[in-house]
């Protein structure tokens, strides 16, 4: 492999970017793809795009030739703004699905480590929190506190950031008002329409636990089969 390339490599591994290194297996040559690329003019796109939301490196027979994709992609990552019922269901299951999970909440009665035994966890402001631990394409975001002066600025960061899926709790009339916020704070309705509101998948979910197991699956769709699926 050619050292550039490698060192390509190893730092998107380093800073939870992704890439995609394509090896023609007849004769050796590469080229590395980033997953920031608009590569919708490769002739690999579709299959690019399949690749960077399965993870899963392989072999690729195509008009020119087989070659081998060599994914690289960071784990998936769950932040959860409220450390509440739902986030006490939801934190076992995102972490069996295989993400890495944190959860935030300023409010010290809530985060504590009684309630959330093992799991990362921040009893800080969301603002100082991410400005040590900063939002990726490869972050999901769930805002559940219900309280805006501690969902908004992550939801508004996360929106920013690119995070593949955006999720906040909250009836419709609490989230036309969440709307209203945003749109004074220069979001548009193309931003805005990336949040999953009322949260989760429509299941008729009740319960915290049932909740958690909407919000989940809205996640892994949005990871899977792209933010549009959510």
């Amino acid at each position: 492999m050619d050292l550039s390339l490698l060192s390509d490599l190893n730092r998107i591994r380093s800073s939870r970017q992704a890439g995609i290194l394509i090896t023609e297996l007849s004769g050796g040559a590469q080229r590395l793809v980033y997953g920031t690329d608009d590569f919708a003019s490769d002739p690999l796109a579709d299959e690019l795009a399949r690749r960077f939301r399965s993870g899963k490196s392989g072999r690729l027979e195509t008009d020119g030739g087989a070659v081998f994709l060599t994914v690289c992609v960071p784990p998936p990552r769950l932040v959860l703004i409220g450390a509440v019922h739902i986030t006490q269901a939801l934190v076992p299951m995102a972490e069996v699905a295989g993400f890495d999970v944190l959860v935030i909440d300023p409010r010290t009665a809530f985060a504590t480590e009684e309630r959330f035994p093992g799991t990362v966890l921040e009893a800080e402001w969301p603002e100082d929190v991410l400005k040590e631990r900063p939002l990726d394409a490869y972050t999901a975001l769930a805002a559940v506190t219900h309280d805006p002066k501690i969902d908004d600025f992550p939801l508004q960061a996360a929106l920013r950031a690119g995070c593949f899926y955006i999720g906040a709790l909250g009836s419709r009339k609490t989230h036309a008002k969440r709307l209203e916020r945003f749109a004074e704070a220069g979001f548009g309705p193309e931003d805005v329409g990336r949040i999953d509101a009322p949260i989760g998948l429509d299941i008729g979910a009740a319960s915290p636990a049932e909740i958690a197991v909407a919000v989940l699956g809205s996640v892994i769709s949005a990871l899977r089969k792209g933010p549009e699926a959510a």
